[in-house]
């Protein structure tokens, strides 16, 4: 399996972009708007889009996406997510209001994308590739996941706060080789981390005493303009891993 960075930011400006993943070129793991820097022939690969939950950063490319490379294409685009995200998409996104409702277009029969629901711990495979639903603990209904290509594992966490039910789960992988978790606030922001369901480094340093094993760990969802100062924060409060901030463009082999 190859996962190709195509944006890691918390937020825009300059050359950050929101948080995709692409998989082997036909699966996104979110669908931010890294996914924008794609070639047409690029975009008409994909086949497959996992949503980790519904905040706009994680699903802003998902209608242009099916837009601009619906002519290029001979089969639906499926989404993956949780019953409850699908039908928010459905209900606020897709509802012919913000954006046509693909999944009846051209019509109901084939339409230019579908709707898949996965739920905790059911592993969808795509020609091999193992892909898991994990717990996530935000202000929306959300999940991280496990890219499991049988030689080792990457994990997500997608957006998070701490979360015991995720180590328990994550502990139990045993070829785990990397894992990506975000930290989006400084810790003077603690209280507005704790407030949206998410990590700062005081807060990052506690749930990284309860993983066991020594995956390489990697920092995401940053915020523009505070990328340096929360990265220092970070090496100051972790102790015993070596953090490194995940990089748009980068790419992770296993």
């Amino acid at each position: 399996m190859k996962l190709r960075v195509l944006g890691c930011s918390g937020g825009i400006g300059g050359n950050l972009h929101t948080t995709s993943l692409l998989l082997d070129g036909d699966v996104l793991i979110d669908a931010g708007t890294g996914v924008a820097g794609l070639s047409l022939a690029e975009m008409s690969a994909i086949d497959h889009v996992f949503v980790s939950h519904s905040h706009l950063d994680h699903i802003a490319c998902i209608p242009l996406l099916v837009d601009s490379v619906s002519f290029m294409r001979d089969k639906p685009l499926t989404v993956y997510a949780t019953a409850a995200t699908l039908e928010t998409l459905q209900q606020h996104i897709f509802n012919w209001k913000i954006w046509p409702d693909f999944t009846h277009i051209p019509n109901p029969q084939q339409p230019l994308m579908r709707f898949q629901a996965i739920a905790l711990g059911n592993t969808v495979t795509l020609n091999g590739r193992k892909i898991t639903p994990l717990p996530a603990n935000h202000v929306v209904p959300a999940v991280g996941f496990q890219l499991d290509s049988g030689a080792a594992s990457l994990v997500y966490t997608g957006d998070t706060t701490t979360n015991d039910a995720f180590w328990k789960v994550v502990n139990r992988i045993d070829n785990m080789r990397y894992l990506i978790i975000e930290t989006a606030f400084s810790n003077a922001e603690k209280d507005l981390a704790v407030l949206s369901k998410h990590l700062c480094p005081n807060l990052l340093a506690e749930e990284l005493l309860k993983l066991q094993g020594s995956p390489e760990v990697y920092i995401t969802h940053l915020k523009p303009g505070e990328v340096e100062l929360t990265m220092q924060e970070v090496l100051d409060c972790v102790q015993g891993r070596q953090p490194q901030m995940l990089q748009n463009g980068q790419v992770f082999e296993f």
